[in-house]
Protein backbone atom coordinates (compact mmCIF):
# COMPACT_ATOMS: atom_id res chain seq x y z
CA UNK A 1 0.00 0.00 0.00
CA UNK A 2 1.27 3.52 -0.78
CA UNK A 3 2.04 5.59 1.66
CA UNK A 4 1.16 9.06 -0.10
CA UNK A 5 -2.64 9.88 -1.58
CA UNK A 6 -2.61 10.30 -5.84
CA UNK A 7 -2.59 13.83 -7.01
CA UNK A 8 -5.93 14.14 -9.47
CA UNK A 9 -5.39 17.93 -10.36
CA UNK A 10 -3.25 18.47 -12.58
CA UNK A 11 -0.24 21.19 -12.27
CA UNK A 12 0.30 24.11 -14.10
CA UNK A 13 3.47 26.64 -14.34
CA UNK A 14 4.25 29.58 -16.13
CA UNK A 15 6.93 27.70 -18.63
CA UNK A 16 4.08 24.68 -18.97
CA UNK A 17 0.22 25.93 -18.76
CA UNK A 18 -2.29 23.24 -19.00
CA UNK A 19 -4.01 23.05 -21.80
CA UNK A 20 -7.85 24.51 -22.21
CA UNK A 21 -10.69 21.96 -22.30
CA UNK A 22 -9.41 19.21 -20.57
CA UNK A 23 -10.87 16.56 -18.05
CA UNK A 24 -9.36 14.99 -15.60
CA UNK A 25 -10.04 12.09 -13.36
CA UNK A 26 -9.05 8.87 -11.41
CA UNK A 27 -9.68 5.07 -12.60
CA UNK A 28 -10.28 2.68 -9.17
CA UNK A 29 -8.10 0.01 -9.81
CA UNK A 30 -7.96 -1.31 -5.85
CA UNK A 31 -7.85 -5.15 -5.05
CA UNK A 32 -8.57 -6.24 -1.25
CA UNK A 33 -6.03 -4.53 0.44
CA UNK A 34 -4.29 -2.36 -1.83
CA UNK A 35 -5.88 1.10 -2.61
CA UNK A 36 -4.63 1.78 -6.54
CA UNK A 37 -6.03 4.89 -8.51
CA UNK A 38 -5.01 5.86 -11.90
CA UNK A 39 -4.67 9.37 -12.54
CA UNK A 40 -5.91 9.92 -16.25
CA UNK A 41 -6.80 13.25 -18.66
CA UNK A 42 -8.90 13.89 -21.69
CA UNK A 43 -8.99 16.86 -24.08
CA UNK A 44 -10.92 16.91 -27.54
CA UNK A 45 -9.20 18.00 -30.72
CA UNK A 46 -9.09 22.12 -31.59
CA UNK A 47 -10.77 21.64 -35.19
CA UNK A 48 -14.35 20.82 -36.38
CA UNK A 49 -12.59 18.09 -38.81
CA UNK A 50 -11.71 15.26 -36.03
CA UNK A 51 -9.33 12.44 -37.21
CA UNK A 52 -9.77 10.39 -33.89
CA UNK A 53 -8.27 10.09 -30.75
CA UNK A 54 -4.41 9.69 -29.92
CA UNK A 55 -3.76 7.73 -26.61
CA UNK A 56 -0.54 9.16 -24.93
CA UNK A 57 1.38 6.13 -22.90
CA UNK A 58 4.16 7.62 -21.26
CA UNK A 59 7.53 6.09 -20.28
CA UNK A 60 8.65 5.13 -16.40
CA UNK A 61 9.11 8.42 -14.59
CA UNK A 62 7.00 10.22 -16.40
CA UNK A 63 3.54 12.16 -15.52
CA UNK A 64 1.46 13.65 -17.82
CA UNK A 65 2.46 17.43 -17.41
CA UNK A 66 5.36 16.33 -19.39
CA UNK A 67 3.39 15.86 -22.48
CA UNK A 68 1.11 19.39 -22.71
CA UNK A 69 3.19 20.88 -25.45
CA UNK A 70 2.22 17.36 -27.44
CA UNK A 71 -1.23 17.29 -26.22
CA UNK A 72 -1.53 20.67 -28.02
CA UNK A 73 0.36 19.66 -31.36
CA UNK A 74 -1.95 16.46 -31.52
CA UNK A 75 -4.82 18.37 -30.72
CA UNK A 76 -4.13 21.08 -34.02
CA UNK A 77 -3.70 17.99 -36.04
CA UNK A 78 -7.41 16.92 -35.08
CA UNK A 79 -7.14 14.23 -33.09
CA UNK A 80 -8.54 14.17 -29.35
CA UNK A 81 -6.30 13.30 -26.91
CA UNK A 82 -6.27 10.63 -23.88
CA UNK A 83 -3.47 9.78 -21.52
CA UNK A 84 -2.90 8.41 -18.22
CA UNK A 85 0.00 8.04 -15.05
CA UNK A 86 0.93 4.67 -15.31
CA UNK A 87 0.05 3.11 -11.50
CA UNK A 88 3.13 3.87 -9.45
CA UNK A 89 4.27 6.93 -10.72
CA UNK A 90 3.08 9.90 -11.63
CA UNK A 91 -0.38 11.54 -10.42
CA UNK A 92 -1.57 7.96 -9.80
CA UNK A 93 -0.84 5.99 -6.10
CA UNK A 94 2.47 5.12 -5.51
CA UNK A 95 3.57 1.38 -4.80
CA UNK A 96 6.09 1.75 -2.02
CA UNK A 97 6.43 4.08 1.53
CA UNK A 98 9.07 5.54 -0.14
CA UNK A 99 7.29 7.55 -2.85
CA UNK A 100 10.71 7.94 -4.65
CA UNK A 101 11.09 3.77 -5.99
CA UNK A 102 9.76 3.04 -9.00
CA UNK A 103 7.61 -0.53 -8.51
CA UNK A 104 5.06 -2.62 -10.27
CA UNK A 105 4.27 -6.44 -9.44
CA UNK A 106 4.35 -7.14 -12.73
CA UNK A 107 3.44 -5.27 -16.23
CA UNK A 108 0.40 -6.66 -16.54
CA UNK A 109 -0.69 -4.47 -13.93
CA UNK A 110 0.02 -1.98 -16.75
CA UNK A 111 -2.42 -3.57 -19.08
CA UNK A 112 -4.74 -3.27 -16.54
CA UNK A 113 -4.19 0.45 -16.48
CA UNK A 114 -5.03 0.54 -20.53
CA UNK A 115 -8.09 -1.89 -20.39
CA UNK A 116 -9.66 0.38 -17.30
CA UNK A 117 -8.54 3.92 -19.64
CA UNK A 118 -10.23 2.53 -22.62
CA UNK A 119 -13.56 1.11 -21.43
CA UNK A 120 -14.14 3.71 -19.23
CA UNK A 121 -13.01 6.73 -20.25
CA UNK A 122 -12.26 6.27 -24.31
CA UNK A 123 -14.71 4.32 -25.82
CA UNK A 124 -17.34 6.04 -24.08
CA UNK A 125 -16.05 9.51 -24.45
CA UNK A 126 -13.58 9.69 -27.06
CA UNK A 127 -14.17 9.59 -31.17
CA UNK A 128 -12.80 6.38 -33.34
CA UNK A 129 -10.37 5.88 -34.57
CA UNK A 130 -7.78 5.19 -31.96
CA UNK A 131 -4.32 5.64 -32.15
CA UNK A 132 -0.97 5.07 -29.92
CA UNK A 133 1.68 7.70 -29.30
CA UNK A 134 3.87 5.46 -26.52
CA UNK A 135 7.50 6.42 -24.94
CA UNK A 136 9.73 3.84 -23.85
CA UNK A 137 8.55 1.68 -20.92
CA UNK A 138 4.72 3.03 -22.47
CA UNK A 139 5.41 1.53 -26.04
CA UNK A 140 6.72 -1.66 -24.63
CA UNK A 141 3.24 -1.77 -22.94
CA UNK A 142 1.67 -0.64 -25.86
CA UNK A 143 3.21 -3.34 -28.31
CA UNK A 144 2.21 -5.70 -25.87
CA UNK A 145 -1.65 -4.07 -25.89
CA UNK A 146 -1.38 -4.50 -29.58
CA UNK A 147 -1.25 -8.86 -29.71
CA UNK A 148 -4.60 -8.82 -27.50
CA UNK A 149 -7.69 -10.24 -29.12
CA UNK A 150 -9.89 -6.76 -30.30
CA UNK A 151 -7.23 -4.40 -29.97
CA UNK A 152 -8.66 -0.94 -29.84
CA UNK A 153 -6.09 0.73 -31.73
CA UNK A 154 -5.41 1.15 -35.48
CA UNK A 155 -1.85 2.33 -35.58
CA UNK A 156 1.18 2.91 -33.48
CA UNK A 157 3.71 5.65 -33.37
CA UNK A 158 6.47 4.92 -30.59
CA UNK A 159 9.84 6.45 -29.72
CA UNK A 160 12.72 5.10 -28.01
CA UNK A 161 10.60 1.62 -27.01
CA UNK A 162 11.89 -0.21 -24.51
CA UNK A 163 12.97 -3.76 -26.05
CA UNK A 164 16.54 -3.53 -24.41
CA UNK A 165 18.22 -1.59 -22.11
CA UNK A 166 21.31 0.23 -22.51
CA UNK A 167 24.72 0.33 -19.92
CA UNK A 168 23.69 -2.92 -17.97
CA UNK A 169 27.17 -4.18 -15.94
CA UNK A 170 25.82 -7.86 -16.58
CA UNK A 171 24.48 -9.84 -19.77
CA UNK A 172 20.19 -9.19 -19.87
CA UNK A 173 20.06 -13.16 -18.92
CA UNK A 174 21.63 -12.67 -16.21
CA UNK A 175 20.22 -9.08 -14.86
CA UNK A 176 16.92 -10.43 -15.36
CA UNK A 177 17.35 -13.47 -13.59
CA UNK A 178 19.02 -11.87 -10.70
CA UNK A 179 16.43 -9.19 -10.52
CA UNK A 180 13.57 -12.32 -10.83
CA UNK A 181 15.30 -13.96 -8.00
CA UNK A 182 15.66 -11.06 -5.39
CA UNK A 183 11.43 -10.40 -6.15
CA UNK A 184 10.64 -13.54 -4.87
CA UNK A 185 12.82 -13.88 -1.79
CA UNK A 186 11.33 -10.77 -0.19
CA UNK A 187 13.75 -7.90 -1.51
CA UNK A 188 11.06 -7.26 -4.53
CA UNK A 189 10.53 -3.62 -3.24
CA UNK A 190 14.54 -2.87 -2.48
CA UNK A 191 15.66 0.13 -5.14
CA UNK A 192 18.33 -1.39 -7.42
CA UNK A 193 22.12 -0.76 -6.80
CA UNK A 194 23.23 2.55 -8.80
CA UNK A 195 19.56 3.67 -9.70
CA UNK A 196 20.02 6.47 -7.67
CA UNK A 197 23.30 7.85 -9.21
CA UNK A 198 21.65 7.19 -12.29
CA UNK A 199 18.27 9.31 -11.34
CA UNK A 200 20.49 12.13 -10.35
CA UNK A 201 21.84 12.63 -13.85
CA UNK A 202 18.60 13.47 -15.23
CA UNK A 203 18.33 16.47 -12.42
CA UNK A 204 20.82 18.34 -14.27
CA UNK A 205 21.21 19.13 -17.62
CA UNK A 206 24.87 18.96 -18.35
CA UNK A 207 25.72 15.48 -19.51
CA UNK A 208 22.06 14.22 -19.03
CA UNK A 209 20.71 11.22 -21.24
CA UNK A 210 17.37 12.72 -21.98
CA UNK A 211 17.47 15.72 -23.97
CA UNK A 212 19.71 18.13 -25.60
CA UNK A 213 17.23 20.65 -25.23
CA UNK A 214 18.02 23.29 -22.20
CA UNK A 215 14.72 24.61 -22.73
CA UNK A 216 12.92 21.63 -22.05
CA UNK A 217 15.20 19.94 -19.71
CA UNK A 218 13.91 23.12 -17.51
CA UNK A 219 10.88 23.19 -17.92
CA UNK A 220 10.32 19.40 -16.68
CA UNK A 221 11.87 20.42 -13.83
CA UNK A 222 9.72 23.39 -13.15
CA UNK A 223 6.92 20.83 -12.84
CA UNK A 224 8.42 18.99 -10.56
CA UNK A 225 9.96 22.04 -8.24
CA UNK A 226 6.43 22.80 -8.27
CA UNK A 227 4.45 19.21 -7.80
CA UNK A 228 7.09 16.95 -5.83
CA UNK A 229 4.60 14.51 -5.17
CA UNK A 230 4.21 13.83 -9.17
CA UNK A 231 8.35 12.68 -9.15
CA UNK A 232 10.05 9.00 -9.35
CA UNK A 233 13.25 7.94 -8.61
CA UNK A 234 14.91 4.72 -8.93
CA UNK A 235 13.50 1.61 -10.03
CA UNK A 236 12.95 -1.58 -7.15
CA UNK A 237 14.21 -4.89 -8.32
CA UNK A 238 10.39 -5.76 -8.72
CA UNK A 239 9.68 -3.66 -11.44
CA UNK A 240 13.41 -4.16 -13.10
CA UNK A 241 11.97 -8.08 -12.70
CA UNK A 242 8.71 -7.24 -14.56
CA UNK A 243 10.44 -5.38 -17.40
CA UNK A 244 13.27 -8.28 -18.41
CA UNK A 245 9.97 -10.24 -18.20
CA UNK A 246 8.01 -7.85 -20.92
CA UNK A 247 11.30 -7.79 -23.15
CA UNK A 248 11.81 -11.07 -23.57
CA UNK A 249 8.22 -12.05 -24.55
CA UNK A 250 8.82 -9.15 -27.21
CA UNK A 251 12.05 -10.23 -28.15
CA UNK A 252 10.32 -14.23 -28.60
CA UNK A 253 10.66 -14.70 -32.20
CA UNK A 254 6.76 -15.64 -32.19
CA UNK A 255 5.82 -11.93 -31.02
CA UNK A 256 6.24 -10.48 -34.67
CA UNK A 257 3.52 -12.76 -35.64
CA UNK A 258 0.94 -11.79 -32.96
CA UNK A 259 0.99 -8.34 -33.56
CA UNK A 260 -2.47 -7.34 -35.16
CA UNK A 261 -1.60 -2.96 -35.18
CA UNK A 262 0.82 -1.69 -37.69
CA UNK A 263 3.75 -0.22 -35.80
CA UNK A 264 6.18 2.63 -36.56
CA UNK A 265 9.02 2.42 -34.37
CA UNK A 266 10.98 6.23 -34.05
CA UNK A 267 14.53 5.49 -32.09
CA UNK A 268 17.18 8.25 -30.81
CA UNK A 269 20.39 8.01 -32.78
CA UNK A 270 22.17 8.82 -29.77
CA UNK A 271 20.16 6.75 -26.96
CA UNK A 272 22.22 5.80 -23.93
CA UNK A 273 19.26 4.58 -22.00
CA UNK A 274 17.35 1.65 -24.34
CA UNK A 275 18.75 -0.36 -26.92
CA UNK A 276 18.69 0.46 -30.57
CA UNK A 277 19.86 -2.61 -31.69
CA UNK A 278 16.76 -4.25 -29.96
CA UNK A 279 14.86 -2.06 -31.76
CA UNK A 280 16.32 -3.20 -35.55
CA UNK A 281 15.80 -6.39 -34.49
CA UNK A 282 12.15 -6.57 -33.87
CA UNK A 283 11.91 -4.26 -36.85
CA UNK A 284 13.47 -6.71 -39.05
CA UNK A 285 10.88 -8.91 -38.54
CA UNK A 286 7.68 -6.71 -38.34
CA UNK A 287 5.26 -7.44 -40.93
CA UNK A 288 3.16 -4.62 -40.60
CA UNK A 289 6.38 -2.13 -39.27
CA UNK A 290 9.15 0.23 -39.67
CA UNK A 291 11.34 1.81 -37.98
CA UNK A 292 13.41 5.31 -38.50
CA UNK A 293 16.14 6.38 -36.27
CA UNK A 294 16.64 10.36 -35.76
CA UNK A 295 20.67 11.54 -36.20
CA UNK A 296 21.66 13.10 -33.27
CA UNK A 297 18.76 12.61 -30.67
CA UNK A 298 18.82 11.45 -27.22
CA UNK A 299 16.29 9.08 -25.35
CA UNK A 300 13.17 11.30 -25.27
CA UNK A 301 12.22 12.46 -28.45
CA UNK A 302 9.44 14.43 -27.67
CA UNK A 303 11.25 16.24 -25.28
CA UNK A 304 14.32 17.13 -27.61
CA UNK A 305 15.12 20.21 -29.53
CA UNK A 306 12.88 21.46 -32.36
CA UNK A 307 14.93 20.36 -35.18
CA UNK A 308 14.46 16.58 -34.12
CA UNK A 309 10.87 17.08 -33.26
CA UNK A 310 9.96 18.74 -36.46
CA UNK A 311 11.51 15.37 -38.20
CA UNK A 312 9.51 13.36 -35.77
CA UNK A 313 6.17 15.19 -36.52
CA UNK A 314 6.98 14.89 -39.99
CA UNK A 315 7.12 11.07 -39.73
CA UNK A 316 4.01 11.07 -37.47
CA UNK A 317 1.91 12.67 -40.07
CA UNK A 318 3.36 10.71 -42.82
CA UNK A 319 2.41 7.20 -40.58
CA UNK A 320 -1.15 8.08 -38.64
CA UNK A 321 -4.12 8.79 -41.46
CA UNK A 322 -5.70 12.29 -41.24
CA UNK A 323 -2.77 14.02 -39.06
CA UNK A 324 -1.95 17.37 -40.12
CA UNK A 325 -0.94 20.37 -38.62
CA UNK A 326 -3.70 23.13 -39.44
CA UNK A 327 -4.43 26.00 -36.42
CA UNK A 328 -3.33 26.86 -33.05
CA UNK A 329 -5.12 26.44 -30.04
Amino acid sequence: MAKDQPQAALVGTPQNPVPIGGKVGMLDLSRRFHKVHVRYAIWPSALRERHGTVCIFQGRTEFIEKYFEVVGELRRRGFAVATLDWRGQGGSTHLCFNRLKGHVRSFDDYSADIFKLMNEVVLPDCPPPYYVLGHSMGGAIALKAATMRGSWFDRMVLTGPMLGVEQLPVSPGLTGAVAKGLSLTGFSRVAVPGGMKMYRQTQHFDGNPLTSDAERFARNLSVIKTAPELEIGPPTFGWLSAAFKIMGELAHDDFPKQLRVPVLMVAAGNDAIVSNKAIERLAERLKIGDKIVLPGARHEILQEKDSIRQEFWAAFDAFIPGAKLKVAV
